[in-house]
């Protein structure tokens, strides 16, 4: 093994960058047209932000726009209609993560336990094909199975349950149709930990005498931890967030205490209404806080030794 000495590493740092970029120029090509979407679609609209301190008119543009400071966030935070959204975010993404996060896990342990290759192949290809789906599409196949009178569950079992007219139960067929689309593609990443657990550990654990169960527990578990807190923590920091096709196509006006929002409120009340400092407004409350949770959670995996984002 060559050891460099002093003299080779000083030489090293005084080549400069231009010999690195005529060296690697095939790899900084590569990653050019990357950071450059990076730049224009995410770093650039940064500057957008400040619509949010600005009673904003696209005729007059960012500099000729009055600066308001914090009233959008006063009038915001002072409204009982974004206080309803918000409460009905937060209610639904925690039940979304209480429901949605263990089953992609579930799904993953019980597909490693399969050993029929052909079945295996099928049971993935069926559980994936729900997330290629778009709302639309899932709103259309809700709404023929659980309308009031005409769906094919209260057809089939002779009941009028108001399965999207009543808002407790909108919320549940929320819920449980986000959990359908979401958790076959979401076992790919923890079938990717899964196939990273040595092999030798079973083999230790049978001989052992654990059975199927334990070896579950005791191995496959422990080893899929490190990918369940990040997954965890980066869920975490969608908590905030709301998908506006999934709401805007499953919700009617009869569930409205439930079906509002942060998604549709910005919508209705900041781009219908053109109070675009309020949309600004409410988006960068929500990246923050968002950063926040993400900052706070994996803190607390460090500090209980559970390992983090990085």
């Amino acid at each position: 093994m060559k050891i460099q000495t002093k003299k080779e590493t000083s030489a090293k740092r005084k080549l400069g960058v231009m010999f690195y970029l005529k060296r690697d120029w095939q790899l900084y090509a590569l990653i050019a047209i990357p950071l450059l979407f990076i730049i224009v679609f995410k770093l650039l609209p940064l500057l957008g932000l400040s619509i949010a301190f600005l009673d904003y008119n696209p005729i007059l543009g960012f500099s000729d726009s009055p600066f308001i400071g914090f009233s959008v966030f006063k009038e915001i935070f002072t409204s009982r209609e974004f206080l309803i959204a918000l409460r009905n975010t937060l209610v639904l993404n925690v039940f979304d993560l209480i429901c949605g996060f263990p089953m992609p896990i579930i799904l993953a342990i019980l597909l490693t336990e399969i050993t029929c290759g052909w079945y295996k192949k099928l049971t993935q290809t069926l559980l994936y094909l729900p997330h290629f789906l778009s709302w639309v599409i899932i709103a259309g196949i809700a709404y023929q199975l659980f309308a009031p009178s005409t769906g094919i569950i209260n057809v089939m079992m002779g009941t009028h349950i108001p399965f999207l007219t009543e808002k407790w139960h909108w919320a549940v067929m929320y819920i449980l149709s986000a959990v359908w689309q979401s958790m076959g593609w979401g076992t790919i990443i923890y079938l990717a930990a899964i196939t990273g657990i040595n092999g030798d550990l079973y083999e230790a654990a049978s001989i052992d005498g654990a059975g199927r169960w334990k070896k579950i527990w005791h191995v496959t578990l422990p080893g899929m931890k490190p990918t369940i807190v990040v997954m965890l923590i980066m869920a975490l920091g969608r908590l905030m967030g709301s998908n506006f096709e999934r709401v805007n196509v499953l919700s009617n006006t009869s569930v409205k205490d439930f079906s509002e929002v942060i998604a549709t409120y910005v919508y209705r009340v900041g781009l219908e209404s053109n109070r675009f400092n309020i949309s600004t407004a409410v988006g960068l409350f929500q990246s923050v806080v968002g950063l926040i949770l993400v900052l706070a959670s994996d803190k607390v995996a460090k500090a209980l030794d559970e390992g983090g984002l990085v």
